[in-house]
């Protein structure tokens, strides 16, 4: 019993790690692409020489368009651009600033739609609160617009067989709370669930020598068996990365689950890893309270706002004005002049340039190893990282067309957050989220509304299905697991194809960022960065708009001074 409580307990550990990296939880349970990767697809000085209330001002040119003369700009204004924008200009004061989108509208990958009855996400489709997400909403002025699911919503694993010596449901709930759901947690079979309880308390097999990178799936079965990584870790590698867990890095892509693998103080494995690092989560709460006037959150939660993500960068974009906020602009060349970087860009009206004294690009890294290469050389090897091609489809279907689910309650089909889908069951999609069971205003009375992703690295040939072939796979997905066998065709509402949707961090990812550092300093005032860089998680990202605010701020105030 006790290797079971272990095993439950660190499953529920690594769970609760990879939700906080769910567009941002994700695609999947947050595909998280939070940065400008849509693939067709942020002052006066800080010191106060130039009027702080101006945006971006021209200076004289004897021919063609004026350029703008402007403290920062920021490409990209995806989440990452966007709340390094907001931060800058509320918090640094850092007036005389550009923001500019390749797009027709700002937000990057983040695209909400709605056709007057339902409300839908064609990239990330929510975030885990935390305060620096918190902090953001409540300065932008949106936070009677933030919506919170329950956090006690279960999370479904699709699974066709048996576990604990009985035939398991289609759909099984995994545990969240402990040691309540040990009592009926029986995805794993017995001698699963022994061999992942004696290697959460740290009978493991010591790693392998530095300098080889554990991918995730050899970390997981070392850790805990090869029953946990194919039935519990691998749907969630697929929900958060879209990814090959034989190719993802676990260092590099699941961090914090890494190093609690190490010896912790109770000695090695998950559990003991566990532990510690519950101890800096609560040191972090005392030492970094939140502010009272912030909307508060409980663990667990998964939020919105109730029209969509894209509430945030649109929130940004009036906080700026015109004036600061450029979208269809993409850029075209960056260049080094004296003290300034010059961007050259292509526009509606044309060509125009703009000088800059810092430059934060947030753009994909295809664009940027190509744009920023002959200024920092490691940032050619930002185009080794590949990102998958995944589509997010949504469809509706009437209430009455759904099987008798878990959970389910009167006039209530749906109740949980969502399924994820391993590999071995033979079905093409990777996850579904239950919108409509998330979030209030997602459908009209009498409806549910499905979010699905599909693709991803170990199923590329999404980018050649059209998107009549899409909808029909997904439609076909969604009945095998959810709906009645004589139920009709779903109602199609959204399918965007994202050629290259979340960036895989892949075995000599860490590499890459190392040198990308060591180049940046010789180039002061230039700042890459994004989801291949700070997490994929739409907290990840947010985090880095504020941490980007600070040394953008210092380097300005640095220039005044000199």
């Amino acid at each position: 019993m006790a290797a079971l409580v272990a095993a439950a307990g660190a499953m529920a550990v690594a769970l609760r790690a990879l939700r906080t990296r769910t567009p941002e939880a994700t695609p999947l349970f947050q595909i998280q692409t939070c940065g400008s990767q849509a693939p067709c697809v942020a002052l006066a000085t800080v010191m106060g020489d130039r009027d702080a209330s101006a945006g971006a001002t021209a200076s004289s040119s004897s021919s063609g368009a004026a350029p703008l003369e402007v403290d920062v700009l920021i490409v990209g204004s995806g989440i990452s651009g966007s709340c390094a924008a907001h931060h800058l200009f509320k918090n640094q004061g850092v007036k005389n600033l550009l923001l500019t989108e390749r797009n027709d509208v700002v937000g990057g990958n983040v695209i909400s739609k709605t056709d007057g009855e339902f409300v839908w996400e064609e990239g990330p489709n929510s975030f885990q609160p935390n305060a620096a997400i918190c902090q953001t909403i409540y300065e932008l002025g949106i936070a009677d617009k933030l919506v919170l699911a329950d956090a006690s919503l279960p999370r479904f694993v699709y699974w066709e067989g048996y576990g604990a010596g009985k035939k398991l449901a289609n759909l099984h709930a995994l545990p969240t709370n402990l040691p309540g759901d040990l009592l009926t947690f029986n995805l794993l079979t017995i001698p699963g669930a022994i061999r992942a309880g004696l290697g959460a308390v740290g009978l493991i097999a010591p790693p392998p020598a530095e300098p080889y990178e554990e991918s995730i799936r050899e970390f997981v079965t070392r850790h805990l068996g090869a029953e946990t990584f194919e039935r519990v870790i691998d749907p969630f590698v697929s929900g958060v990365y879209a990814g090959d867990p034989d190719e993802l890095a676990m260092r590099a892509a699941l961090k914090k689950i890494h190093r609690a693998g190490g010896s912790g103080d109770l000695g090695p494995g998950l559990v003991s890893g566990a532990v510690n690092r519950f101890k800096e989560i609560a040191q972090e709460k005392k030492d970094n309270p939140p502010d009272p006037a912030w909307p508060t959150w409980k663990g667990g939660q998964l939020g919105s706002f109730r029209e969509g993500l894209q509430t945030l960068p649109l929130a940004v974009e009036k906080e700026l004005g015109p004036e600061r906020v450029k979208c269809s602009w993409t850029l075209k060349k960056l260049e080094k002049e004296g003290e300034h970087y010059l961007a050259t860009y292509d526009t509606p009206e044309g060509d125009r340039t703009v000088k800059a004294l810092s430059v934060a690009m947030t753009a994909p890294t295809r664009v940027t190893s190509k744009i920023c290469a002959d200024l920092i050389p490691a940032a050619a090897r930002l185009g080794e990282i590949y990102s998958p091609p995944v589509a997010s489809v949504t469809m509706a279907y009437k209430k009455e067309w759904f099987k008798e689910l878990p959970g389910a309650q009167p006039g209530k089909p749906l109740v949980g957050f969502g399924h994820l889908l391993p590999r071995k069951m033979g079905v093409r999609s990777l996850g579904t989220i239950w919108s409509s069971s998330l979030f209030p205003g997602r459908a009209p009375e009498g409806w549910e509304l499905l979010l699905t992703y599909i693709g991803g690295a170990r199923d590329k040939g999404i980018a050649d299905m059209t998107e009549e072939e899409i909808y029909a796979q997904v439609d076909a997905d969604n009945h095998q697991i959810l709906l009645k066998p004589d139920a009709p065709k779903g109602k199609p509402l959204g399918c965007r194809v994202w050629g290259h949707a979340i960036p895989q961090y892949r075995r000599g990812h860490l590499d890459i960022l190392a040198e990308l550092e060591r180049d940046e300093q010789n180039m002061p005032g230039l700042y890459l960065g994004g989801n291949y860089r700070t997490g994929v998680a739409f907290g990840d990202c947010v985090a880095y708009g504020i941490e980007e605010a600070e040394k953008i701020a210092t380097f300005l105030g640095t220039k005044v001074k000199a």
